[in-house]
């Protein structure tokens, strides 16, 4: 059966990323679009991978959990599509205001206004779905069923953006849930991303951050 471990490792990705992201754009100083451009790259790319990230389980987790999960699958589900939808407003609000701010620095207050909306109801939905959704996956979800959810994400990521993405989430993850997501990858990319994807990250968050190992996802408030 399906092996949640990667799914928390996601949601910490997210928690962290989104959660530090009203401060990082607060930081820009009001009218340098150089910087704006380099924080905004950064947030298109996070909020990217929120959206393909609840594109794949409303794709494949809901239909599966529907059918199989009984009287738990059909109090929880509508919940968790019903967030689906609230978030992904919020994330539009968030994607609409980037372009504007990237490109002249201005409106910044309202771009991390809605940045911090976007991370209440992100972290709101991750905790009820890691106690509510994740222990019912493991009961009615394949290994293989599990796998082709990850695999719906990457193919439409930009391959360009892969080492980044796993990076930040090799920062706080189990190095074992990490070997078992390279284990069926061709031989190089499991011998050199393990060492390629955290540098990247490190350099990328230096960048955003101001440091290369950021504050984790537990130590951001929710």
């Amino acid at each position: 059966m399906a092996d949640v471990r990667d799914m928390y490792m996601a949601h910490a990705l997210m928690r962290r990323e989104l959660g530090l992201l009203p401060r990082v754009v607060r930081g820009v100083t009001p009218g340098d679009a150089a910087r704006a451009e380099i924080v905004g790259a950064h947030a298109e790319l996070v909020t990217m991978i929120l959206h393909l990230h609840h594109q794949g389980e409303d794709a494949l987790l809901w239909p599966l959990l529907n059918p199989r999960g009984g009287a738990e699958a059909a109090a929880i589900v509508p919940i968790m599509e019903k967030q689906h939808h609230a978030i992904e407003e919020a994330n539009e609000t968030v994607t609409a205001l980037l372009p504007g701010w990237r490109a002249s620095g201005h409106g910044g207050d309202d771009l991390a206004d809605a940045c911090e909306r976007l991370y209440t109801a992100v972290a709101e939905h991750m905790t009820l779905e890691e106690r509510e959704i994740l222990p019912l996956a493991e009961k009615h979800v394949t290994h293989a069923e599990w796998k082709q959810m990850g695999e719906h994400g990457m193919k439409d990521a930009p391959k360009k953006s892969v080492p980044l993405a796993l990076g930040m989430m090799m920062y706080e993850a189990d190095p074992e849930v990490i070997k078992g997501i390279l284990a069926e990858a061709p031989l190089p990319i499991r011998l050199l991303m393990p060492i390629i994807a955290p540098r990247t990250y490190a350099k990328h968050a230096k960048r955003i951050h101001g440091t290369a190992t950021p504050p984790r996802s537990t130590a951001i408030p929710t």
